[in-house]
């Protein structure tokens, strides 16, 4: 292992950790030290192996990509941060970007293209995959200070939208939480943090604020 890069993979499937293991394996300049299933695991892995990469998804169980991403560039600045996911969409994609990611790869990428990519990324580059890497892209990547900053709706996980959809139906917490196999107590904090992110202060607001984005299906 001395003289090798050190990576953890933080995917949430097992099958998936375990192909992605046997493929960098074939990799002599790698090892692999670290595997998380979620985004605290992620956090902890870093933290107690400060691995120079961490290759991971933005679809986390209990705390999603996004979020781990800033905890992990806090703890550990040096660490590369390479995303790897199924996630086409600007928003995914940028919001991992202004989250500190290092280089975004779809799930869809062969061996060679994730082996480019991690190549890219410890010779100080960046990397996006081509199926993704547009102008906006390339812009925000080479620092061109063209992409317009944050709005309130931007910094919403996927899992705050879906919560504030429900909202907007007239669920009750409850039943949001049984839809969403989650807690009743976990759907009232992602709705504290609707309310403050969004600056606002009850549900007829979250409900118009919905209606404006066409999140409501009733």
């Amino acid at each position: 292992m001395p003289g090798k890069k050190r990576i953890v993979i933080a995917q949430d499937l097992t099958i998936l950790r375990e192909g992605l293991k046997m493929l960098l394996s074939t990799n002599p300049e790698v090892a692999v030290v670290g595997e998380a299933q979620n985004g605290p695991d992620a956090i902890r892995s870093v933290k107690s192996q400060m691995p120079d990469l961490i290759l991971m998804d933005i679809s986390m169980p209990k705390l999603d990509g996004t979020r781990a991403i800033r905890e992990i560039k806090k703890l550990s600045p040096s660490t590369k941060v390479l995303v790897l996911t199924v996630h086409k969409t600007e928003d995914h994609i940028l919001g991992a970007l202004r989250s500190g990611a290092d280089g975004y790869i779809l799930k869809e990428a062969n061996y060679e293209e994730l082996a480019v990519a991690i190549g890219q990324l410890f010779a100080g580059k960046s990397y996006i995959s081509p199926a993704i890497s547009g102008k906006v892209i390339e812009g925000y990547m080479d620092g061109r200070r063209n992409i317009k900053s944050s709005t309130p709706w931007e910094t919403l996980t996927a899992r705050e939208r879906q919560v504030l959809k429900m909202v907007a139906n007239g669920d009750r917490n409850r039943d949001i939480a049984c839809s969403l196999s989650i807690s009743v107590k976990t759907v009232e904090k992602h709705r504290a943090n609707l309310m403050k992110k969004l600056n606002l202060h009850s549900a007829s607001s979250l409900t118009a604020f919905a209606i404006e984005k066409r999140l409501r299906v009733k």
